[in-house]
């Protein structure tokens, strides 16, 4: 499965189509509060180029999960500006926020596994929902769950399983559709440092294949093993910004 294969193959099935985009993601002055409270997130200037790989940091409460939900449309801006492929999506319709989603792969803390469905069902289901046949599917899941170590629990259930292992089945299901924006939030919390440095793998190779990457980390060691552009947030506000930048694990 070429997702997994460090190496490149002559005919990738999973890389990205060609696309005339230049930025994934923009947001141009940025505010965010709840209500008539303080402003969680001020006057955050960003753009993410396509094809980008960047790690967001900074202290826990600081903003750095708000931010990733105003990327992934979980959350909507007070103020400012936020383009996603290009588009304001202020002004999106709900089909257009829809088709936008399902250009997003997104990993969270909670991952938000399917009680009923079992470890292979939640990791191919971006695919089931598409109306895609499983047996175009089966074989690319099953590959896929063996690299992230869970091949021996792909047909039980999600609350079976440990921390760890639900973040990869989300990991897995986060990027099995082949993105063209990545965003995962502390994707390896709950992980032992060499799954860690595997699953970081993983995106590394989603990036070198096209897809943009998107991660917040508390992890600095983490952080200096790879290549990336690196975004800082602290009260709300980024402190330095990513331009044009293009890395890969």
């Amino acid at each position: 499965m070429p997702i997994i294969n460090p190496v490149s193959s002559p005919v990738d099935p999973l890389a990205a189509k060609p696309s005339a985009i230049t930025d994934v993601v923009r947001f141009e002055r940025v505010g965010l509060r709840y209500g008539r409270g303080p402003e969680i997130l001020s006057d955050v200037n960003m753009r993410l180029a396509r094809g980008s790989f960047t790690f967001l940091t900074g202290p826990s409460g600081a903003g750095k999960s708000t931010l990733l939900k105003l990327c992934y449309l979980t959350l909507k801006q007070s103020r400012g500006l936020i383009n996603l492929f290009e588009s304001d999506i202020s002004i999106m319709s709900r089909a257009e926020q829809q088709a936008t989603k399902r250009r997003i792969g997104v990993v969270l803390q909670d991952f938000r596994l399917i009680e009923h469905l079992s470890v292979f069902e939640n990791v191919a289901l971006p695919l089931r929902v598409t109306g895609e046949p499983r047996e175009t599917y089966r074989q690319d899941v099953m590959e896929l769950l063996q690299w992230v170590g869970l091949g021996h629990v792909m047909e039980a259930m999600p609350q079976t399983l440990s921390g760890g292992e639900q973040q990869r089945a989300a990991i897995a299901r986060a990027v099995i559709s082949k993105p063209d924006l990545l965003i995962a939030d502390e994707p390896t919390g709950n992980v032992d440092p060499v799954i860690g440095r595997r699953l970081l793998r993983l995106f590394s190779e989603m990036n070198r294949m096209g897809a943009t990457v998107l991660i917040a980390t508390h992890d600095i060691n983490l952080i200096s093993e790879f290549s990336a552009d690196v975004i800082r947030i602290e009260d709300g506000q980024l402190l330095s910004g990513l331009q044009n930048g293009h890395a890969h694990g």
